[in-house]
C-alpha cells in the first residue's frame, strides 16, 4: 500500500469516532495494553507530559510543545483530530511522522491491529508511541483523545499531568454532570506525579484534590496562582503581561494564540513550566517567550481563532461545546466589525439545540453540513435553527457557504467559520485549492 492507500484503510477499516461516533468508543484500555506489549513497551522508552481536559487541551499541548522545543529538547507531540493530514497527529520537533513509517507500521502490524480489533484511536497511539522511541525524543507532549481514565493515551507514566478544564462534552461517555467527568478526566493522575489543574471550579475541585491525595500527586491549580492580564489582541497577536500571586512576573509577551480561552490555557501553562523546571527541565525566560510566539510554525498549530483572510475578516473556530462557545461569544463582543456572519455545520451527537440557542440572534447565517458522516443534516440544522430565531440560507457544503458570505459581505464584516472541528477542516482544506 501507498500512504493514501494506508489512510483510506485505517479510516475506513477500522473503527474510528470521528467518523461514526459511538460505535468507535471502547470502554477501557485492554487493547492498547495489549499492543504495547506487542510493540514492546515504547511508552516506558520516552518522558512524557500528559494533557487532558474539556476544552483547551490542544492548545496548551501545542504550547508545552514548542516551549520545550525553543529550549532545545527533542520533543514529541501526539494530537488529536488531525484537520487536513492524518500525519498532523504525530510530530517531532514540529515536523510530522513521516509518511513511509504510517505505511510501514500498518504493513508491519495490520494482523495484530485485526486480530485484537483495535480502533483507529488505538492504533494511532501505538504508532505514535513507536515512532516517538524509533526518534529517541527526549520528551512527548501526549494530548488525551477523549476523557483520561479510559483513553488509550492513559498507558503513560508522564513526569507531569495537567487537565486544562472541566465542561460538559461527550456525556454519553463520561456522565452527564461536571463531578463525573472530572472523575473520568482524572484518571490520567498518577501516583506522585504532578498534577496542574487549569481552572478551579467548585463542582469539579474536591474531585481532583481528593484524588491527588490517594494518589500522593502533588496538585496546583493554576487561575490560583497565575493571572494572564491582557495588553492588546487584534486578532493576529495577544499581547499580555503574567502576574503570579499579585506580583508581575513577564511584561509584554506575545503569542499568536488569540481568543478569550486562551488566557486560562496561557496560565495553565505557566503552572506547568514552573512544575517541570522544578522537575530539572531547562527552560529559561527567553526560550518560554520565544516558545509562545513561534507555536504554530512550532506546531503547525491550526483552526483555533485562526484568521485566514482580512478584508473581510475570515476566522476558522473549532468551537464545538457549550464552553467552547462560550469563550467564543466573548471574544467576539471583544471584537469591531460592521455584520457578523456565521457559516455554521455541526456533527449529530452534541445537544446543537442549547449551541444554537447560545448563537447571536443579530448575526446573518450561512448553514451547512461537515463533510463527516456524523454531520448534521442542514434541513434539519435549518429546522432548529429557526425554533431559536436564528435565520439564514442553506448550503450543500462549507465552500458554497463560505463564498456566499463573502459574496455578501463588506469589507469590514467578519465571517466566522464554526461549529465543529470537522467543518473548520473542511474550510481549510477548500482554502488550500480557492482563493478568497
Amino acid at each position: 500500500m501507498n500512504y493514501k492507500q494506508t489512510v483510506d484503510y485505517m479510516t475506513q477499516a477500522l473503527p474510528m469516532y470521528h467518523r461514526i461516533g459511538a460505535a468507535a468508543y471502547k470502554a477501557d484500555i485492554k487493547n492498547t495494553v495489549q499492543l504495547m506489549a506487542l510493540l514492546g513497551n515504547p511508552e516506558k522508552k520516552f518522558k512524557s507530559i500528559h494533557v487532558a481536559g474539556t476544552n483547551g487541551k490542544g492548545s496548551v499541548s501545542s504550547l508545552l510543545a514548542s516551549i520545550l522545543q525553543e529550549s532545545g529538547y527533542k520533543v514529541g507531540l501526539y494530537t488529536s483530530p488531525h484537520l487536513l493530514d492524518f500525519r498532523e497527529r504525530i510530530r517531532v520537533n514540529g515536523e510530522p511522522i513521516i509518511r513511509g513509517n504510517v505505511v510501514d507500521f500498518v504493513q508491519n502490524y495490520r494482523c495484530a491491529i485485526e486480530g485484537i480489533g483495535l480502533s483507529f484511536f488505538e492504533m494511532t497511539v501505538g504508532m505514535a508511541f513507536e515512532y516517538f522511541a524509533q526518534q529517541q525524543v527526549d520528551v512527548a507532549v501526549v494530548e488525551v483523545g477523549m476523557g483520561g481514565r479510559l483513553d488509550s493515551t492513559n498507558v503513560i507514566t508522564p513526569d507531569l499531568s495537567v487537565i486544562t478544564n472541566i465542561g460538559l462534552d461527550h456525556t454519553q461517555f463520561l456522565g452527564d454532570t461536571l463531578t463525573k467527568i472530572a472523575s473520568e478526566k482524572a484518571g490520567i493522575i498518577k501516583p506522585e506525579v504532578p498534577v496542574v489543574i487549569g481552572e478551579t471550579h467548585p463542582d469539579t475541585s474536591v474531585v481532583f484534590e481528593t484524588k491527588a491525595m490517594q494518589q500522593g500527586a502533588p496538585i496546583d491549580f493554576a487561575d490560583k496562582r497565575y493571572m494572564i492580564v491582557p495588553l492588546s489582541d487584534d486578532g493576529l497577536t495577544l499581547t499580555f503581561d503574567v502576574e503570579k500571586l499579585g506580583q508581575p512576573v513577564y511584561k509584554a509577551l506575545t503569542c499568536p494564540l488569540t481568543g478569550a480561552y486562551q488566557l486560562k490555557n496561557l496560565a495553565t501553562v505557566f503552572q506547568s513550566v514552573e512544575i517541570l523546571r522544578i522537575l530539572g527541565y531547562k527552560i529559561s525566560d527567553a526560550q518560554l517567550a520565544d516558545g509562545l510566539r513561534n507555536v504554530v510554525q512550532n506546531t503547525g498549530f491550526q483552526g483555533r481563532w485562526q484568521v485566514v483572510h482580512k478584508k473581510p475578516l475570515v476566522i476558522c473556530e473549532t468551537a464545538h461545546n457549550e464552553d467552547g462557545i462560550r469563550s467564543m461569544l466573548a471574544k467576539l463582543d471583544s471584537m469591531s466589525y460592521s455584520n457578523l456572519r456565521i457559516v455554521y455545520g455541526c456533527v449529530n451527537d452534541k445537544d446543537y439545540g442549547k449551541i444554537l440557542n447560545m448563537l447571536p440572534k443579530q448575526a446573518a447565517y450561512y448553514f451547512t453540513r461537515p463533510s463527516v458522516e456524523r454531520g448534521l443534516e442542514v434541513d434539519k440544522l435549518v429546522q432548529c435553527a429557526d425554533m431559536v430565531g436564528l435565520h439564514g440560507s442553506q448550503y450543500p457544503d462549507v465552500g458554497k457557504a463560505l463564498s456566499a458570505a463573502i459574496a455578501d459581505a463588506s469589507s469590514d464584516d467578519l465571517i466566522l467559520v464554526t461549529g465543529s472541528i470537522f467543518l473548520v477542516a473542511d474550510c481549510l482544506a477548500w482554502l488550500n485549492t480557492h482563493k478568497i
